[in-house]
C-alpha cells in the first residue's frame, strides 16, 4: 500500500512518491532533525514476512553503508515501522541510464564519461569484497550535474569475508547452488549458469551497459528468456560499427564468455577508459575524444596521447 504524504517513518516524514521496483517502493521524506530531504526505500509488509527477500534488504543496507564513494548511492540510516523495514539515502535528482537511453545511444564521449564512472565505483566496492551481481541500466543513476550513482546493491554479495569484531558488522551473502540472481540481458555467464559470482561478473554487466549505449540495442538479445541465456553463453553481440574502434576492443574485452580472459579488475578497465578518452582521473566529465584538456596541445602532448593509446590497444589485446 502506498504511504500517504504526512506519513511518518521513524524520524522522516513522507513527502512524495519518487518510485517502486520488485525490492520496494522509494519515497522523498524530510528529516526535520538535519533539516533535509531523503529518499526512503520502504520494503512491502509482505515481503518483510518473507525471510529471504528481508535479508537481501538489509543486506543492501548494509552492503552500500560500507561503502564512502561518490559514484555510489549514500545511505544514511535503517529503521522499522511497525512490520515494515526501511532504508534512507541520498535523494537524487535525474535519470537512471534506462531513461536516458529512451532517446538512443549516448555518444562515444558521454557513454565514456558514463562507463567510467561505473567502473570507479566498481572499484571501491570490489576493493570491500561487494560484487554487485545486478548492474543494469536502471541501476546507474544519472544526476543533473553528469554525477554517475550506482544503485540498488540488493543483489550484492560478500566475497572477501573480514574478520568481524563485536564493533565490525560482517556482511554474508548465502548463495544456494544453482540459484541464478541478476537481470536476464546483464547476467554474466557464470550467472547464468549458477555458478559464482565475482567482481568480472560486474565487468561483463558493464561491458553489456556501455555496448547499449553506444548502440541504443541490447548487447545479447532473444524472443525469451531462455534465447537471451542462450546468447549470453554462446552468441557474439553484433559489431559496434560505428563506435570508436579503441572503445569497441574495450567492450569486447568486457564482454568475453570467459572470465580468465576478461578485464580482471574494474580498476583495469577505468585505466583502459581513461587512456582511451585521454584524460586524467581528476574531473568527471571527459574532453572531446582525441583531445586534451589544454586549448593547444603540443607535439609532446601528441606524442605521449598516442603512446598511450596504443599501450591501452597493447593491454586490452594480451589481457
Amino acid at each position: 500500500m502506498a504511504l500517504a504524504p504526512g506519513t511518518k517513518l521513524g524520524p522522516y516524514e513522507v513527502a512524495s512518491p519518487l518510485g517502486a521496483g520488485g525490492m520496494g517502493e522509494v519515497y522523498r521524506a524530510r528529516d526535520a532533525r538535519l533539516g533535509r530531504d531523503v529518499a526512503v526505500k520502504v520494503l512491502p509488509e509482505a515481503f518483510s514476512r518473507d525471510p529471504e527477500r528481508l535479508r537481501r534488504f538489509e543486506q543492501e543496507a548494509r552492503a552500500t553503508a560500507a561503502l564512502n564513494h561518490p559514484n555510489i548511492l549514500a545511505v544514511f540510516d535503517i529503521g522499522t515501522q511497525g512490520e515494515s523495514l526501511y532504508i534512507v539515502t541520498e535523494v537524487l535528482e535525474g535519470e537512471t541510464v534506462r531513461q536516458r537511453l529512451e532517446s538512443g545511444p549516448l555518444p562515444a564521449r558521454k557513454a565514456t564519461d558514463y562507463a567510467l564512472q561505473v567502473a570507479r565505483g566498481l572499484a571501491a566496492a570490489h576493493d570491500q569484497g561487494i560484487t554487485h551481481r545486478d548492474l543494469k541500466p536502471e541501476n546507474i543513476f544519472v544526476t543533473k550535474d553528469g554525477r554517475i550513482k550506482i544503485l540498488d546493491f540488493g543483489l550484492a554479495k560478500l566475497t572477501r569475508p573480514e574478520q568481524s569484531t563485536a564493533d565490525t558488522p560482517t556482511l554474508a551473502s548465502q548463495t544456494q547452488p544453482g540459484l541464478v540472481l541478476g537481470t536476464v540481458g546483464y547476467m554474466s555467464p557464470e550467472q547464468v549458469r549458477g555458478k559464482p559470482a565475482d567482481a568480472r561478473s560486474d565487468i561483463f554487466s558493464l561491458g553489456a551497459i556501455l555496448y547499449e549505449m553506444l548502440s541504443g540495442q541490447r548487447a545479447f538479445r532473444g524472443d525469451s528468456t531462455a534465447d537471451i541465456m542462450s546468447a549470453i553463453l554462446k552468441t557474439e553481440p553484433p559489431p559496434l560499427g560505428e563506435a570508436p574502434p579503441g572503445l569497441a576492443r574495450i567492450v569486447e574485452h568486457c564482454l568475453e564468455k570467459d572470465s580468465d580472459n576478461r578485464f580482471q579488475s574494474a580498476r583495469d578497465v577505468a585505466f583502459a577508459l581513461e587512456a582511451f578518452s585521454g584524460y586524467s582521473t581528476g574531473g568527471t566529465t571527459a574532453p572531446a575524444m582525441g583531445t586534451t584538456p589544454s586549448k593547444v596541445r603540443s607535439p609532446l602532448m601528441v606524442a605521449l596521447g598516442g603512446a598511450l593509446l596504443a599501450a591501452v590497444a597493447a593491454f586490452v589485446a594480451l589481457a
